[in-house]
């Protein structure tokens, strides 16, 4: 491209290098008073050329967070914090708190006995269970037992409560929410239950029996919420379904062997506003590069390795959260060369997708793998 049509492109995206005369910075002061504003003093920041995400990529290590995590149960019960809860905040992020991009996430702890009061809010959630055994959710209704690398849905506006059985074991849960993207669209509600809990009105984990049949929907199905009805996706299943798949395909060059959770009356992401999967890292796998719109945020539910985000390398063992932001360049190692490595993912591809804002990009050199700086 010549110097002359760079200028001209530039000039026409309204990203001009205007020389500040005195006569010019008495036009801003005057356009200030307004509220008002000249769009090329600014163009780069509103409208920049790619993709620029405040946040970075960070690894939160399990083992130096779980004992801060216990040490809450002793300080504070769940009546007086409301959600015992220590939540993740990316460094990049000074406006909101967020662990990357829109998504916010945290650590949940409960002991047996403890339930957390039941309430609703605007923002749609998310649970994946790291450890402890008799815990339990309930969703309008429905009572769900959780196990380790369980995926459960409370979905915007439904009513929900949380608690471990007196004989279960201390539990903790990674809690992943849109509310700082529902707060940037100021239409956030919260709501807590009148009598503070609700009823169990339906048998123990029906949706997942009803709705979690390989290939098979219940007869008279009527479900049209916009998001899954199959509020709890458990971990041996979805494993076995990975085993199987990896033993019928080459996978993906960038992502290995991925499947996404879905909602089974769409096939369509689980929520509205965030999207799930889990993949396979097989022994001894290492992805090529790529980069997409949308932010993820993983959780390392088998295995150990690493990945190299933006030429960074970023090790990461079992339980591990670590996020990639949006227009990051990313690849992922399994450390092993005899076990696998499974990854699950959340993240805001339903709104990249909804609005036709999702783009993606194969790194194009060095055999498709970054060089580490």
């Amino acid at each position: 491209m010549t110097k002359e049509r760079e200028n001209h492109r530039e000039n026409v995206a309204g990203r001009a290098n205007v020389e500040d005369t005195p006569e010019l910075l008495a036009y801003y002061k005057d356009l200030e008073k307004y509220d008002t504003g000249a769009l090329w003093t600014v163009a780069n920041k509103i409208e920049p050329w790619e993709p620029v995400s405040q946040s970075v990529p960070v690894v939160w290590r399990y083992d130096d967070l779980r004992a801060h995590v216990l040490r809450s149960v002793d300080l504070v019960t769940p009546e007086k914090a409301g959600r015992r809860v220590i939540y993740l905040n990316n460094p990049g992020r000074t406006d909101v708190s967020a662990a990357v991009g829109w998504i916010y996430a945290g650590l949940q702890v409960m002991n047996p006995g403890e339930k957390a009061t039941a309430h609703r809010h605007s923002a749609s959630a998310i649970r994946f269970i790291m450890e402890g055994e008799g815990a339990y959710t309930v969703v309008d209704g429905h009572k769900m037992t959780l196990g380790r690398n369980d995926f459960v849905l409370t979905p915007n506006g439904t009513w929900h409560e949380h608690a471990v059985e007196e004989s279960g074991t201390p539990c903790i849960w990674q809690d992943g929410l849109d509310i700082p993207f529902v707060n940037a669209m100021e239409a956030n509600f919260f709501e807590v239950h009148p009598d503070l809990s609700e009823p169990v009105t339906y048998p123990v984990n029906d949706m997942t029996k009803t709705w979690g049949n390989a290939g098979l929907t219940p007869s008279g199905g009527d479900w049209t919420k916009g998001y899954s009805p199959m509020f709890k996706y458990e971990w041996e299943p979805t494993y076995e379904a990975l085993t199987k798949y990896a033993s019928a395909t080459d996978g993906s060059p960038f992502d290995g062997v991925l499947m996404e959770y879905v909602n089974p009356t769409t096939n369509g992401p689980v929520m509205q506003t965030m999207g799930a999967s889990m993949q396979m890292l097989r022994p001894g796998e290492h992805t090529k590069a790529h980069r997409h719109t949308g932010s993820y945020l993983y959780h390392v539910a088998k295995g150990s390795g690493h990945s190299v985000i933006n030429g960074k390398r970023y090790d990461w063992s079992e339980r591990d959260i670590f996020c990639v932001p949006s227009w990051a360049w990313h690849e992922h190692a399994n450390g092993s060369d005899t076990e696998d490595a499974c990854l699950f993912c959340l993240n805001d591809l339903p709104v990249m997708r909804a609005m036709g804002l999702y783009r993606e990009q194969a790194f194009g050199e060095n055999d498709g793998n970054q060089p580490i700086g």
